[in-house]
């Protein structure tokens, strides 16, 4: 029976109306339901609104020092669950909102995903963001307003389609547009004398405008702003041009401001999409920097003090232009000397490194650089005369100055954005223990040598309020039940489930929550494609980027195995095993989008044949994003994180999947690694290669087609994918994958096929023990209380930004 409305439920119903009728302008009578979300969401605003003035005139009034957060990604997801949590509220709005007969679940439904991101960089922003609040700190995020973002994934006959993601067709009501906090944003150009000092007159200017969105932090402790850029042109038509009829012309100047607000990450395989890509980047980043030293001239006065009010935090190598930009406005707008300027720079910057791989080191063609951004170019060559000089002095070789030097001069000649952000930065860190010491010993060794200081390590978080309170309520009541409200504090406090792990009627009860989330999303994959999942089978789940190296290529072949062992040997005692894939393809790589393609052959060939009676169900959900997510984590049993070892920086995924009760089964890459530290090796599933040993395998020979050859079931496998058992309308489709494995097999899948089908099949002998099963479910969630973006930012605050 429901709870009769609190007072504050009417309140909050009587605010609801107001809106509704006063800012939507629609009575309760003719509103749809994307009426009343909007007038739920202006009333929880409200609030929230309340909050963040009091956060920002505390700030002030304490001279608080602040972070600032830059990232090309916040993969935020939907807000109204978060707020409507982190406020205490979700009671009060799920009361109102029935009194006028609303069911708040569909008013969820209607939130779009914000198309800021896509994958676990930006859902790491935007963790971090809700800590910083959650932790009391002052805080901005800088990014771009993208219109539409990443693109929306369509599956057509297994192929994926981009189509662009609307998600501000309807407007957003969390956001408010500060016409005060505009800023010129230059491109190309000349750069003159202008009596001792220089100056840049460039050829383009485009005016960036901020969108605030409040971020809120747990209980309301604080709300901080994450500041996203619009871009208009000085002059949005030019009224000559229209008058004469060249009425497109007239418009060139906007269309060419939206296209830096358009579309994340587009294709670079040409050079427009390289210099769109590097104009994107110069402007949110200027925009950035430029909002930064103006609000700190405008409360501080002095900006030589800068690093001791501010800590720019740059996310991976994006916005590494900002530590040029900030030179530039300390020497050319507030006169500094060169070596100061430097100096301060460094004091306040620090760089998150979020990738080994060199083609994600993002370096730039230097005459488009130069075309585009010819003060930076110089700033960037003085810099470079600085640090070079440094590792003469230092004694250090020929290859190592030729390492650290932030121009590449190896055939085309590159500006290294990598290199600039670590020789501009105080701080260089990574994001999991193994990434880390990998960057001492690869990418950034001579660079380490020479500041040898620098480079620390952070390993990863997620927010336990959005990945275990909110998106799996029923697991979250049970374990208050088991051992009292203090995790939702401080989720290190899971532990005390470490002593309950042999309690069979406590892991009888998360059983039962885990089926329930598993019967719910077998009804919602029924509906998004058709396919009848068992509720009672193991879900298996490898959700994340499509990418060669984080292997969804093995899984795909493991489970061809699979398939053929089971029709082979229908005798045996087969566990029932549903694959659960999804993720998105950069829309220029060929491999990626091709195993999307062959996830859905295999799928079409596996579910539709009844030889496997139900024991083996394959599923590629379209359209992956974070409401997915939400729906996805609570209900895995296994969670796949396969990557090559020494590839995966950390992996956030891995945290949600243990967190949400799920086993891991993974190499010794990435945040895996002190996970299973952490949850004990009984409690993980570990296969393949160390990093070393893939390493090793590289520098020496590695023979793939032997160990193809070599292995049954790889063999059988490889050469039916080949050979177009799964691909009859075109049997050649994929040969060149294939090939690939047998020819150089560069991501180790040969290598690693024997022990991942092993370890597959202990885990079968694991879900055949249902009491075994749940205590490692239940030390999982125990012991990676640690992996949260608290822990994480509080590790920040004290080693980097000393906030």
């Amino acid at each position: 029976m429901p709870s009769r409305p609190t007072a504050k439920a009417d309140l909050l119903e009587a605010r609801i109306v107001d809106a509704l009728r006063h800012r939507v302008g629609k009575d309760e009578r003719s509103a749809k339901p994307h009426d009343w979300f909007t007038a739920a969401v202006l009333a929880l605003r409200d609030e929230v609104i309340d909050l963040w003035m009091d956060s920002t005139r505390r700030t002030h009034e304490a001279g608080a020092k602040r972070v600032y957060y830059l990232s090309l990604e916040f993969l935020i997801g939907r807000l109204l669950r978060d707020a409507m949590s982190n406020l205490g509220m979700g009671r009060e709005m799920e009361q109102a909102l029935r009194a006028q007969g609303i069911d708040l679940a569909e008013l969820e439904e209607l939130e779009p995903d914000a198309a800021l991101g896509n994958g676990g960089l930006g859902r790491l922003a935007a963790c971090f963001m809700e800590s910083l609040a959650s932790l009391d700190i002052p805080a901005h995020g800088y990014g771009i307003r993208y219109v539409n973002g990443m693109f929306r994934q369509r599956i057509d006959d297994g192929w994926q389609v981009e189509l662009p993601e609307t998600w501000l067709a309807h407007g957003n009501p969390w956001e408010f547009e500060r016409r005060e906090s505009c800023y010129r944003i230059g491109y190309g150009g000349d750069v003159v004398a202008n009596g001792e000092a220089v100056e840049w007159q460039p050829a383009e200017v485009v005016e960036a405008t901020a969108v605030d969105t409040p971020v809120v932090g747990w209980r309301g402790k604080r709300v901080n702003t994450l500041r996203l850029w619009t871009a208009n042109a000085l002059d949005p038509i030019r009224l000559d041009a229209f008058n004469a009829g060249d009425h497109m012309g007239a418009l060139a100047d906007q269309m060419r401001a939206d296209s830096l607000v358009r579309v994340l990450y587009p294709a670079d395989s040409s050079l427009a999409g390289q210099e769109l890509r590097l104009r994107q980047e110069y402007f949110f980043t200027s925009a950035s920097i430029q909002d930064i030293m103006r609000r700190h001239v405008q409360y501080h006065g002095d900006i030589r003090t800068l690093p001791d009010k501010a800590a720019i935090q740059l996310n991976d190598t994006h916005p590494a232009v900002a530590v040029a930009e900030i030179m530039r406005l300390l020497v050319d707008g507030h006169g500094l000397e060169f070596d100061e300027a430097l100096d301060i720079t460094r004091r306040t910057v620090g760089y998150t490194n979020h990738t080994l791989l060199p083609e994600a080191l993002e370096s730039w063609p230097l005459p488009l650089f130069e075309r585009m951004l010819p003060r930076h170019m110089q700033i960037i060559y003085a810099i470079n005369s600085r640090v070079l000089r440094d590792a003469r002095r230092q004694g250090m070789s020929d290859g190592e100055v030729a390492a650290i030097s932030l121009i590449d001069e190896g055939g085309e000649r590159r500006v290294r954005m990598a290199n600039l952000a670590f020789a501009g930065a105080h701080s260089v860190n990574g994001v999991a223990a193994l990434h880390t010491e990998l960057m001492k010993t690869t990418v950034f060794s001579s660079l380490h040598k020479l500041f040898p200081g620098k480079i620390n390590n952070k390993t990863n978080g997620v927010t336990p309020r959005r990945w275990l309170q909110q998106c799996n309520p029923a697991l979250t009541a049970t374990i208050r039940d088991a051992i009292g409200d203090g995790f939702l504090d401080d989720a290190e406090q899971l532990s005390a489930l470490n002593v309950l792990a042999g309690d069979a009627a406590l892991g009888e009860r998360i059983a039962e929550v885990k089926r329930s989330n598993k019967v719910a999303l077998a009804a919602h994959l029924k509906d998004l494609t058709g396919i009848r999942l068992n509720p009672d089978a193991l879900f298996d789940v490898q959700i994340k980027r499509i990418h060669e190296y984080k292997r969804q290529l093995l899984n795909l072949i493991e489970t061809v195995a699979l398939y053929d062992q089971i029709r082979s040997h229908p005798e045996r005692d087969w566990v029932p095993r549903v694959k659960i894939f999804g993720g998105k393809a950069a829309s220029s790589y060929h491999n990626a989008k091709l195993i999307i393609k062959l996830a859905g052959d295999i799928a079409k060939r596996i579910n539709n044949d009844p030889s496997v009676g139900g024991l083996l169900k394959v599923v590629f959900v379209p359209n992956y994003n974070v409401s997915l997510a939400e729906r996805i984590i609570p209900a895995a049993d296994l969670s796949e994180q396969i990557s090559t070892a020494g590839m995966e920086a950390s992996g956030t995924g891995n945290m949600k999947f243990a967190l949400n009760g799920a086993l891991t089964i993974g190499t010794l890459d990435g945040a895996n690694i002190e996970i299973k530290d952490r949850v004990g090796g009984e409690n993980i599933v570990i296969f393949g290669l160390t990093a070393a040993e893939v390493a090793e395998k590289r520098a020496n020979g590695y023979n793939p087609r032997a160990i193809i050859e070599g292995s049954r079931e790889l063999h059988q496998a490889v050469e039916a994918i080949a050979s177009g058992v799964f691909s009859s309308d075109d049997p050649h489709r994929y040969r060149g994958l294939m090939d690939g494995l047998y020819d150089h097999d560069w991501f180790m899948v040969a290598a690693d096929f024997d022990a991942y089908a092993a370890a597959q099949r202990a885990v079968d002998q694991r879900w055949l023990d249902p009491q075994g099963w749940r205590r490692s479910t239940l030390h999982n969630i125990a012991n990676v209380g640690w992996f949260s973006s608290d822990r994480t930012i509080a590790e920040y605050a004290k080693d980097i930004w000393k906030v």
